[in-house]
């Protein structure tokens, strides 16, 4: 994660909306910074979204060439990092529509094979990061988009909200559900103890 983002203080926010601010009066030093304190963190939530990395580069790459454009048009509601992790979760989800009506023909149904792990291949993969991980990609695209923003990027349900661009209610409910499905994914993969 780039420096001083994660949770980022006020001193951070301030830094990121004025990078971006300047990146809007054609600052290309600024947007250089500010494409530089996003990259990875960006790059890690879009990965989780469409579960490719080459799409989740040129997402990438997508979503920061949408904020070269539309940085002069940052008003300053919410932080910088609200506003284009925004920007990327709506072309994220664009493309899951897209990728989900190109290639699910009418009689697929009957040929979905169920991919969940047996006990013992669970047991195989100590790293409960990537357990979690790969649990997470069972959920819907909103609740998984959710569950990332609040424990990878760390934003506030607020934040969330300006992101994804829907009332806070939308994320608090998306929230619940999206941790509801986690544990019982975390529950049929035989591991305890663990919060959602």
């Amino acid at each position: 994660m780039a420096e001083g983002h994660g949770k980022p203080g006020r001193e951070f926010q301030e830094l990121e909306n004025d990078l971006l601010t300047r990146a809007g009066r054609g600052d290309r030093a600024a947007f250089k910074a500010l494409y530089e304190r996003f990259q990875r963190p960006l790059f890690g939530f879009l990965l989780r979204m469409v579960k490719d990395q080459a799409m989740a580069n040129e997402l990438l790459n997508d979503v920061m060439l949408d904020v070269w454009r539309s940085a002069s048009s940052f008003e300053g509601r919410s932080s910088a990092g609200s506003w284009i992790f925004g920007i990327a979760h709506n072309k994220a989800i664009s493309l899951l529509r897209r990728r989900r009506e190109d290639q699910m023909p009418e009689d697929a149904a009957e040929s979905l094979v169920d991919d969940a792990a047996t006990p013992a291949e669970t047991a195989e993969q100590a790293d409960l990061g990537r357990v979690m991980r790969r649990l997470l990609d069972k959920l819907s695209p909103e609740h998984r988009a959710v569950l990332q923003l609040t424990y990878y990027q760390d934003m506030s349900v607020q934040e969330i909200a300006v992101s994804l661009d829907c009332p806070v209610n939308t994320v608090k409910t998306r929230m619940f559900y999206g941790r509801q499905r986690m544990r019982e994914l975390l529950s049929a993969a035989g591991i305890q103890g663990v919060s959602a």
